[in-house]
């Protein structure tokens, strides 16, 4: 399957969580329940037409700016040799937000189920590929970990992408073994997000700075 093919797929799931808004419609009151808090309670609503179509118009709308990246990145070369990585993430992308548009749909239509639960399961889905996708990310712009130094070194780039990925990959599993830890699984997915985050920023530092001791040649340290 081409970049066209797997756009196509992107485009499917937002017609289905069109598709979904219309036939659900009828059914919802005019306030539907949109936000819970970290052990599963309802605790925010927002009236049914915003509901009802915030997110498919906010996933097509990032489905065209997905398309326009590789074409306006200054590095965009790089792009295309992952690039079939690149378009199966913005099809799980999609996915995820088809997904927890239908899980509000179904709430609020009266089916009985843990949206936190739901919405972890999902994220965890997205977060393993993320891990996929930066493993196999090249130098660029908007795709990836980007920081002074990964985008100032292709080493400091490659090392910190290899460490990024294997801790994608484990948030990923942490959060389905938060799972059984009821109130608290939701922490099981923010606590290794945030040191993920913050771990790959100073790695990224530190190894730029051993490259700069060590005397390595521009074309290695700079962009």
């Amino acid at each position: 399957m081409n970049t066209r093919g797997r756009f196509a797929l992107a485009a499917g799931f937002v017609i289905l969580s069109g598709l979904v808004s219309l036939i659900a419609a009828p059914s919802l009151p005019d306030q539907v329940v949109s936000n819970w808090n970290a052990t599963g309670d309802p605790n925010g609503t927002m009236s049914k037409m915003v509901a009802l179509w915030l997110i498919p118009a906010l996933t097509a709308g990032l489905v065209v700016v997905f398309a326009v990246i590789p074409r306006i990145d200054p590095l965009r070369e790089n792009i295309t040799e992952f690039r079939p990585y690149y378009d199966w993430f913005v099809v799980i992308f999609t996915g995820y937000m088809f997904l927890v548009h239908a899980g509000i749909v179904a709430f609020n239509l009266g089916y009985e189920f843990d949206f936190v639960y739901l919405i972890l399961v999902a994220a965890a889905g997205l977060l393993y590929y993320s891990g996929v996708l930066v493993t196999h990310a090249r130098r660029n712009w908007f795709v990836g970990i980007r920081t002074p130094w990964t985008l100032s070194s292709e080493e400091v780039w490659s090392r910190t992408h290899a460490l990024g990925g294997r801790l994608f990959k484990l948030t990923a599993i942490l959060t389905l073994i938060g799972l059984l830890f009821g109130d608290y699984a939701i922490y099981f997915l923010v606590v290794p997000a945030l040191l993920t985050a913050a771990t790959t920023v100073v790695y990224s530092y530190y190894l730029y700075e051993r490259i700069e001791q060590r005397g390595d040649s521009p074309s290695e340290a700079e962009v």
